[in-house]
């Protein structure tokens, strides 16, 4: 069996916030919308059921994670890319030959207090995330040893 991965979604908060995927029926939301072809490639050929996601809130003041999920359903082609009305239309994607792909994710908590982007570049062991790195991507990896130092710091008052 492959070991578990982890990674971290960033989302705009007045687009998508943590509090919206815990209002969804079952706390489970589709990932849909990234246009960004490196991110787009993770979700479709990565991304496993069961991984863990780190919820981070980006464009935000200050940035910063919030929360965690979990993968529930592994990449699929997204649908809003053909779809003129949507937000993120594609003309190029269709539904015989799509370009983009989503996964859906399900809250599994919030953390008890907010780790801004600040307090992650500070903290010794997180120095080499992608986030870190000023990495712009929407999904990123994260180690399982940043992981626990993440959920550590959101978990501790």
């Amino acid at each position: 069996m492959a070991e578990r991965r982890y990674w971290l979604m960033k989302s705009e908060p007045n687009a998508y916030s943590f509090t919206d995927l815990t209002n969804e029926d079952d706390s489970t939301a589709e990932w849909d919308g990234v246009r960004n072809y490196q991110a787009r490639n993770t979700m479709r050929d990565d991304m496993k059921q069961g991984e863990g996601v780190i919820f981070y809130h980006s464009n935000a003041k200050p940035p910063g994670a919030v929360g965690t999920a979990v993968i529930v359903r592994e990449g699929y082609p997204d649908n809003t890319a053909w779809d003129p009305d949507s937000e993120h239309p594609d003309p190029k994607s269709t539904p015989e030959n799509p370009i983009w792909y989503m996964v859906d994710i399900k809250a599994v908590s919030e953390f008890k207090r907010f780790v801004p982007l600040r307090e992650i570049k500070e903290t010794p062991g997180l120095e080499n995330m992608p986030l870190v790195k000023n990495s712009r991507l929407s999904v990123q990896p994260v180690s399982k040893e940043e992981w626990d130092i993440i959920l550590e710091l959101g978990m501790n008052d």
